[in-house]
């Protein structure tokens, strides 16, 4: 994939796209380098066909040919600017790692929740349009009652975001009333915070509903 900075970084913002990218960038079956400047469309090339992509009614579709001097003029184009650019650096972690480490680390029925959250979302960036990759772990958190410092942690090893992006997101979680707190003591230090899901409509839902009900809830 070849294509602008900007674009690449208001794609890879959503975490259900850049979380899945992620993915096939570490399995080795998908490159991305940037563009220093936008391109006027967008193109697959194939070893035979080149394609343009064109929308039209929330849909797209795809105008091809398959003349050999064309083909053979778009890739050598596209070869030289994908020689002459930089590897884009995706932040995002990948996806199957963030299951399997929220599994062994905070537990399977949380990583359960989270994955239904997310199963209901159409982008997780947090710009109105859907809940960002922080909220859903800490609502996954707060349906199986873990402790805000493991969570935090979690998401901090893994490169979901440090602990203090966390911690600002609890409260904010806590002021719309989405989440609450309980202290838990422990032998040594201050006492940490076992979150709970601070509504009655979240808690009587199920893991499947709690994006759509959080959102109804925080307006």
């Amino acid at each position: 994939m070849l294509a602008d900075q900007g674009l690449l970084k208001d794609a890879m913002d959503d975490f259900l796209l850049g979380s899945r990218a992620a993915d096939l960038i570490d399995a080795e079956q998908l490159y991305i380098r940037e563009l220093d400047e936008s391109v006027s469309n967008s193109l697959i090339i194939s070893d035979n066909t080149v394609s343009a992509l064109v929308p039209a009614n929330n849909r797209v579709g795809a105008l091809s040919t398959t003349d050999p001097e064309f083909v053979k003029s778009a890739q050598e184009t596209y070869d030289a600017d994908w020689d002459a650019s930089e590897t884009y650096n995706l932040r995002t972690p990948p996806i199957s790692r963030v299951r399997s480490t929220l599994a062994d680390e905070i537990g399977e029925d949380v990583r359960d929740v989270f994955d239904a959250i997310l199963a209901e979302l159409q982008s997780a960036r947090g710009d109105g349009d859907g809940l960002d990759e922080v909220t859903v772990s800490l609502l996954a958190a707060a349906k199986g009652e873990a402790l805000l410092y493991d969570i935090s942690k979690w998401g901090e090893d893994v490169g979901i975001a440090s602990k203090a992006t966390f911690s600002r997101t609890k409260t904010r979680l806590e002021d719309s009333g989405l989440i609450e707190t309980e202290k838990v003591p422990i032998d040594v230090g201050r006492p940490r915070l076992r979150l709970k899901l601070g509504d009655d409509r979240l808690r009587a839902a199920a893991s499947d509903e709690l994006a759509t009900i959080a959102q109804d809830i925080s307006g």
